[in-house]
This record gives C-alpha cells, structure tokens and sequence, in this order.
C-alpha cells in the first residue's frame, strides 16, 4: 500500500514539475513574477522576525539592568544586616544578592546570544534584500528585451509578410490605376471641350504661314 501512494505521488509529482515547466517555457516572465512575488513574501517574513528579535533584545536588556539593580541592593542590604548583627537578615539578603547575581549572568549570556543573533539576522536580511532589489532589476532588463524582441517580431512580420507585401502592392496599383484613369477622362473632357477652338486656331496657324 504505501508502495502504491509513493508511486502515485511520484507520478504527481512528475505531471506537475512538467506541466510548470511548459508553463515557463510559455511565459518566463509570469513564471520569474511568481518567483519573486514568493520572495517578497519571505524577505517580509524575515523582517519580522527582525523585529521580533530587536524586541526580545530590548527586554532580555530590561531584565539584565533589573537583577544587577536587585544584586546590588541585596548587597548593600546584607552589608548592612551584618554591620547591624541581623545575621538571619544577613542570610536572606546574601541569598537573595546571589539569586539576583546569578540571573543577571544567565540574562547576559542570553543578551549577547541574542545580539550576535540579531546581527546575523540582519545580515542575512540585507543579503536577502539586496538579492531581490538585484532579481527585480533583473526582471526589468528582461522585460525591456521581451519587449523590443516583440515588438521586432511584429515589425518584421509586416516588412516581411509576403501576405502583406502583395496586399499592399495590390492596394498601390489599384491606386495608381485609379489615378492613371482620371487622368484620362479629364484630358479627355478637356479635349472635347477645345477642339473646336483648337482646331481653328491650328487652321489660322497654318493659312498664315501660307
């Protein structure tokens, strides 16, 4: 059984990763928006953490200057409890200085591990951010190449279309035609227009010259 759900999922699997990669062969760009858009996404996850470290450095220091404070004065109660021979007070405030002593150390052990950790995190955040400002401009230049080969690809299409050629070609001489033809009637019209005067002005040409 659990043979057949690992085929069967295997063959999921391989029907998905070849169906999203006819999909990037289609349209890259759509597939590098997604990509990029998860990125976003994971970039702003991290920032939040971020800011979740930064708060939880902010409070491991909060608690660190409370137990030095709390040590110190248990101290100077004790000195106080021993100069006054309260020696079962002298116990309880020498106790109490050592608890609020030895938190102070484990609070500050944690601080700096929370601080290298913060720094590493920021580090990698900027690493991450510096990344994407770089895939974002990268998506650009791609887009701008999309586009010119597009654009080339159809300017080439109606230079080089034969389809289109002869259409065009067509189209001229029937214009051309058009043209050719009232050019015709009209000097047609004018020459029916003036042949009589024309023919006159012709006969008193000639008998002149006579």
């Amino acid at each position: 059984m659990t043979n057949l759900f690992t085929r069967i999922k295997n063959t999921i699997t391989a029907d998905l990763n070849e169906a999203l990669d006819k999909k990037e062969k289609q349209n890259p760009i759509s597939i590098l928006n997604q990509y990029l858009f998860q990125c976003e996404k994971e970039t702003e996850k991290v920032a939040n953490l971020l800011e979740r470290q930064t708060a939880l450095k902010e409070e491991f220091t909060k608690e660190l200057y409370t137990a030095e404070q709390l040590a110190e004065k248990r101290k100077y109660q004790a000195e106080v409890a021993l100069k006054g021979g309260e020696t079962e007070l002298y116990q309880f405030a020498s106790e109490e200085q050592q608890v609020y002593s030895n938190r102070a150390e484990r609070v500050k052990s944690a601080l700096e591990q929370v601080k290298g950790q913060l720094a590493e995190l920021e580090r990698k955040h900027g690493d991450m951010k510096n990344k994407l400002k770089d895939m974002q401009l990268r998506r650009m230049e791609l887009m701008a190449r999309e586009n010119v080969t597009r654009a080339n690809h159809r300017i080439d299409q109606v230079l080089e279309s034969n389809t289109y050629t002869a259409k065009s070609i067509s189209r001229f001489e029937e214009i051309e035609n058009y043209i050719n033809n009232l050019e015709n009637q009209v000097n047609r019209s004018y020459n029916q227009t003036t042949i009589d005067t024309r023919i006159e002005k012709l006969e008193k040409e000639m008998n002149h010259s006579k």
